[in-house]
């Protein structure tokens, strides 16, 4: 059995780093093995506790992060990732065991960005961090940029600003996970355009789809609440997909 490597104090330059929270030592250094093999700097972490403080201390540039830990569980490392204003921006991935419904529903509610089950394929894996880390990067790119550009709805009642990464429902800022985000830029980039579940995969992953379907209507029944008055915006094709009512969406850049 290999022993969890201590997160290391001294990060490479120009590396892209994450941090593994696995109390598992075999799935730890499994995931560390291919994540360094795709050349990024990788931790393990066995302790919820000791992840969080690790967190707060160096921001990594995405997590993968288990359920059953000791001392403070995954879901409770999420929630306080996503409530701290300086790493709220961290893509989680959520490595679980745990494939119930009411565990993935409740994992994606809280902000990671996406969740797989146990036993899972470790190029998967690594294929959504590739993902993750590349829709990072352009959307920092695009800010660097100054590539400001608006999707507006309902006489301007839902803003969505692709610069800031944010949407403003009735004029007070909503938080919005990265994939609902996503998902939301995706319908209201093609209003009225009935988009597929697999089409909506393809914006939230690219290229490197992979089919995690089922995710798609937990993310959309987030967007409608968190839309409140307005869920009606979001509207569904049975048996096909989702679209977003095209009589009251205006799109353009400032």
């Amino acid at each position: 059995m290999w022993a969890i490597r201590e997160a290391s104090r001294c990060h490479v330059a120009g590396k892209k780093t994450i941090l593994i929270v696995e109390d598992e030592p075999e799935i730890g250094e499994l995931i560390r093995f291919h994540a360094e093999r795709e050349g990024y700097e990788a931790d393990v972490i066995a302790s919820g506790k000791t992840a969080l403080e690790a967190i707060r201390r160096r921001p990594p540039d995405l997590i993968i992060l288990d359920l059953m830990l000791p001392d403070v569980d995954g879901l409770e490392v999420c929630r306080q990732v996503r409530w701290d204003e300086t790493t709220r921006h961290v893509p989680i991935i959520i490595a679980s065991a745990r494939g119930e419904e009411t565990y993935i529903v409740t994992g994606l509610e809280l902000g990671a960005d996406d969740y797989v089950t146990k036993p899972f394929s470790p190029k998967v894996l690594m294929a959504r961090v590739r993902s993750l880390l590349r829709r990072l990067d352009a959307s920092q790119h695009s800010r660097g940029q100054g590539q400001a550009n608006l999707a507006r709805a309902a006489g301007d009642r839902l803003v969505l600003d692709r610069d800031q990464r944010t949407v403003a429902v009735d004029g007070a800022v909503v938080e919005f996970t990265r994939c609902e985000f996503e998902i939301l830029d995706c319908l209201m980039s093609k209003p009225g355009f009935v988009r597929t579940r697999d089409q909506i995969i393809a914006a939230i992953h690219g290229d490197e789809m992979v089919q995690t379907s089922r995710t798609v209507d937990v993310h959309l029944a987030s967007i409608r609440r968190k839309l409140g008055a307005l869920s009606d915006l979001v509207q569904t094709v049975r048996g096909v997909g989702y679209r977003l009512d095209e009589s009251i969406v205006d799109d353009g850049e400032e």
